[in-house]
């Protein structure tokens, strides 16, 4: 399991190098999706870089060009949201307490 405290909520956050409209655009480009699908992996990941909890296990902030090559891994046709869960399960079992940033549903757009 992960050493960082971060996650757990009992040390201060880091600040992500990227903002989340960067990966959106990022992710628009690299994968087909919705708008509310590429916001939605954007935030997670964005949370996620804040929690500092991928620097502490692999030695590097989470980078946006990091995020897209690991979602390109994922199996072929996986939605967006799919490849992000995919990745952050191979995280879950290489280091554990990745689940809360799992996506669990993406909104709808109007």
């Amino acid at each position: 399991m992960t050493t960082n405290s971060d996650a757990h909520g009992d040390g201060p956050l880091s600040r992500a190098d990227f903002d989340a409209d960067e990966l959106a655009a990022a992710l628009a480009d690299a994968f087909a999706g919705t708008d509310a699908e590429f916001r939605v992996v954007a935030r997670q990941a964005r949370d996620l870089a804040d929690a500092g909890i991928v620097a502490a296990d692999r030695g590097e902030p989470l980078a946006v060009d990091e995020v897209v090559r690991n979602l390109a891994d994922a199996p072929d046709g996986s939605s967006v949201a799919d490849r992000w869960n995919w990745w952050l399960g191979a995280l879950e079992a290489a280091y554990g307490g990745y689940r809360e940033f799992e996506i669990r549903a993406v909104p709808t757009e109007e």
